[in-house]
Order: C-alpha cells, then sequence, then structure tokens
C-alpha cells in the first residue's frame, strides 16, 4: 500500500470557493413575509412548504434553477429576527447568516401588508456588514393602495425596492432581471484555454451520505490514525472536517461531514445546522464518495444525495460500507449487490462502486487508487482535431432528425472542442442551440465517452450559437 502522510488542520471555515460551478441566490427576510411563496414561483414548482404559520421553513431548502438562459442555486432561509427565543430559532438565524456568506447576490425580502418593522431595520444592519449585492423586494404588492404604501421601504437607504408579488406572479420576472445583473459573468470559452493551467493543485473529497452509514470511521481507515470522532451514536460530525494527507504522491483534503436525513427525519436545531455544511463540502469538493450501508444498500435518500453531487459536476464514488457484515461477501454477491445500486441510482449507471469494510481496513487501497482513477479520467484533454473526427462520424452515422413544431428545421453542427475539465466540458457550435433534442445531446455524449475513454465521470456538453 502507498505511503500515507496527514497533516491535521483542524476545522476549517467554509468559504464560498471558487470553483463551485453555479451562482448563488438566496432569499432573506424576517419570518412569513413570503420567502417560501418567491422560492415556489422562481423554482417553478411547489417545493418549499407554505403556510401562513409564521417560521414554517426552519432549515434552509436548496434547489439548482434553470431561468431562461441562466443556471443557479437558490436557498431559502429561515425568518430574520431581532431576538430569537429558543435554541432553534438562534440556529435558524445562524443558517440565514451561512446563506448570506455564501450567496452571491441576496434578495432582502420585505412585507408591505405588514409595513416597515423594527426587524426589517435590524436585518438591514445585518446585511450592511456584507459586501455581497442586496437587493430589496418588497412582497404582496399586488394593488396601487399597496404600491403606494411600499415607498416607506426606501428608509432602508437600500437600492429602489423591486414591487412584487411572488401569489400573483407579480414584478417576478423585473426582480430576477436586477438578480442576472448582479450575479457573476459567466465565464467565456477561451479559443485558447490551456488544460494544464486548469489542473487543481491538491484534490478535495468530500465524504457524504446518511447518518451512522460509517463516514467518519471510513475516513480515520483512511488516514490510519482516530482524525474524525467514531462512536455508535447516529449524527456524532456535525461539522465539515478538513483533513490533508498525501497518498501515492498526490496532495489530497479529505473533508468529512455529518450525515444528511430526509427533511422530515432531520432533528429540529443542531442537525439541520449539520446538514448545510455537508451541502457546503460538496460544493469545495473535486470528487465526492456517497457512503452507503452494505446491509440497507441505497434507499431514495441515498439517490437524493448523489443527484445533489451530481447536479454540481462533481466526480462521484459509491462506497459500499460495513460490507463484513453482509451474509454473503463473495463476488457473486458483489456483483448482485452492483446491479441493485445502478438500478436504484439509473440516472448514473457509470458512477465507480467501491465495497469496504472500514472498521476493519479492506477495500480502502483499491478505493484510493479508483479516486486517483476517476480525478485522472475527470482531467483528460482531447485534441479538437479528434474531437472533429469522432463528430463527423457521428453525424454521418445519425443525423439530427428534423424539430416537431419548427418547421421540420434541423439543426447544424459545425465545430467540437474541448473547453474545460474537472469535470470535462465539451462545447458544440451549431446554428440554432434550441432545436437540440436532449436525446441526440445524450447520442453525442455516448459517442465522445466511446471514442475517449470516459467511462466514470461526468460530462459537460454546451450548445452555443455559431
Amino acid at each position: 500500500m502507498p505511503d500515507i502522510q496527514t497533516q491535521d488542520e483542524g476545522q476549517i471555515a467554509l468559504p464560498h470557493d471558487s470553483h463551485v460551478s453555479l451562482p448563488i441566490v438566496a432569499i432573506v427576510g424576517r419570518p412569513n413575509v413570503g420567502k417560501s411563496s418567491l422560492f415556489n414561483r422562481i423554482l417553478g414548482r411547489r417545493h418549499a412548504i407554505v403556510s401562513e404559520v409564521s417560521g414554517t421553513t426552519r432549515d434552509r431548502l436548496i434547489s439548482q434553477v434553470e431561468w431562461l438562459d441562466r443556471s443557479f442555486i437558490l436557498i431559502d432561509t429561515g425568518g430574520l429576527e431581532t431576538k430569537p427565543e429558543g435554541p432553534i430559532r438562534e440556529r435558524v438565524q445562524e443558517q440565514a447568516d451561512m446563506a448570506v456568506a455564501g450567496a452571491d447576490v441576496i434578495i432582502f425580502l420585505t412585507d408591505v401588508t405588514e409595513g416597515l418593522t423594527v426587524d426589517d431595520l435590524a436585518a438591514v444592519e445585518r446585511l450592511r456588514r456584507t459586501t455581497k449585492p442586496v437587493i430589496l423586494a418588497v412582497n404582496k404588492v399586488d394593488n396601487e393602495t399597496r404600491e403606494f404604501s411600499a415607498s416607506e421601504f426606501y428608509q432602508l437607504g437600500l437600492q429602489e425596492p423591486m414591487l412584487i408579488s411572488a401569489y400573483h406572479n407579480i414584478g417576478v420576472y423585473p426582480l430576477m432581471d436586477q438578480v442576472f445583473a448582479l450575479l457573476p459573468t459567466p465565464p467565456e470559452f477561451d479559443e485558447d484555454w490551456d488544460p494544464d493551467e486548469s489542473a487543481p493543485t491538491d484534490l478535495k473529497i468530500a465524504i457524504i451520505g446518511r447518518t451512522n452509514v460509517g463516514k467518519s470511521m471510513l475516513m480515520n481507515s483512511i488516514l490510519g490514525q482516530e482524525r474524525s470522532i467514531v462512536t455508535p451514536e447516529a449524527g456524532t460530525t456535525r461539522d465539515a472536517l478538513d483533513t490533508y494527507m498525501s497518498y501515492d504522491g498526490h496532495d489530497i483534503t479529505l473533508i468529512d461531514t455529518a450525515g444528511m436525513r430526509r427533511r422530515g427525519l432531520v432533528q429540529r436545531g443542531i442537525e439541520k445546522f449539520s446538514v448545510i455544511r455537508a451541502v457546503n463540502a460538496v460544493g469545495r469538493s473535486e470528487i465526492t464518495l456517497l457512503v452507503i450501508d452494505a446491509t440497507e444498500l441505497a434507499t431514495a435518500q441515498d439517490s437524493h444525495i448523489a443527484g445533489l453531487a451530481w447536479e454540481m459536476c462533481r466526480g462521484l464514488i459509491v462506497v459500499v460500507n460495513k460490507w463484513d457484515l453482509a451474509e454473503d461477501g463473495s463476488r457473486y454477491a458483489q456483483q448482485r449487490t452492483d446491479d441493485l445500486i445502478r438500478d436504484k441510482l439509473q440516472f448514473m449507471s457509470y458512477v465507480p462502486i467501491v465495497f469496504t469494510s472500514a472498521l476493519h481496513g479492506r477495500g480502502i487501497d483499491p478505493l484510493l487508487r479508483t479516486v486517483l482513477e476517476l480525478q485522472q479520467e475527470r482531467s483528460r484533454f482531447v485534441p479538437s482535431r479528434e474531437l472533429q473526427y469522432v463528430m463527423a462520424k457521428a453525424l454521418a452515422s445519425h443525423a439530427p432528425p428534423p424539430v416537431k413544431g419548427h418547421s421540420r428545421e434541423r439543426v447544424y453542427f459545425s465545430r467540437l472542442r474541448q473547453v474545460g475539465i474537472n469535470p470535462p466540458t465539451f462545447l458544440f457550435t451549431v446554428d440554432k442551440p434550441w432545436l437540440v433534442h436532449f436525446s441526440y445531446e445524450r447520442y453525442m455524449e455516448n459517442q465522445i465517452r466511446s471514442n475517449f475513454g470516459f467511462d466514470h465521470t461526468h460530462l459537460k456538453l454546451v450548445f452555443k450559437r455559431s
């Protein structure tokens, strides 16, 4: 087994890391001003629970949003209060502060029906401490009388208030126009992009999974020492912990996280706070290890957690831990289990699956070798000449079909080149990007995979107008 060297750096803060692929928009405000309603309106579906009861949203709701031609992460927070009563509400304030710290743009939502309140003034003072852009939105403005009443919010000293009604979908599009104007500019694809300059100096690995599946034990087994606290009690790890190590000449940062449960099962208070840190840990990583229990196999929650890493374009490895407890540990049993897991995780059938027993130190070396192989695959660069040949061959074999509803128009491909790594990103130059059907996109993705050995990594395909 290659030498492993570790350096304990203790707990490290969780900044909004520059390599998080999508910008973040946070909705903040005092309780019951309509934050969840606005979240649902932007998301386009009823995701957050909306009720007349103040303080319904206690934990942060996080979702990836596609709005027009932009993608971003949207965060709904619990209500900001001047004097939160009890540990639960105190944690809610901490969550809101984390949302503000990690956001690229903040929507500060107020309620015209209740007018300007002391909590609004206190919230503004908290927001003044951040350098992040803040958009003031006055909600529930659905008639001329309320529009007149909204003028008092000018006292907050922010920019001109955006008058909206999330429930009636009034003013939401202008609000999002303002948000997009403040978001970081999407990176332009550089014709002279150099893959060597894009390679990370070290490899960051996040260890995630449901509670009590053995994440901390796995980390300790990898390190060969008790870095994380391991007990039989579910939910011991509250914060994301960073530890530096060296394996086979590679510098690695391991991030251990608290277990993630279904929202309905998450205990009120500290555990909800921990889930947020786990989400941030995934955002900081290049590769995510999803640990599942061999005695339970993949659950719906495992699929949800895996989807989180997948949507953020992170490398993903499923680690079947506690394999020593399996009734049958044969290779046949492994293959059967592998098939069952892939059936559960249908949208990521090519993700590597590794069997381990962290308690007994089994499967650790194969796991680390798989990590390095996956990272090598995610860092692979394909010359444009080879990509052009494969694209031409794919087009000749199966040309894009005419699109119904568009006068039977066809999309024409003119160029293909790689413009990024981690994940490998490929830019198609076409005449009408909006005509590219998802099935044909999948076809092109499969051609790239089969010809260049991208067997286990997420691929990002971008279609740009010529």
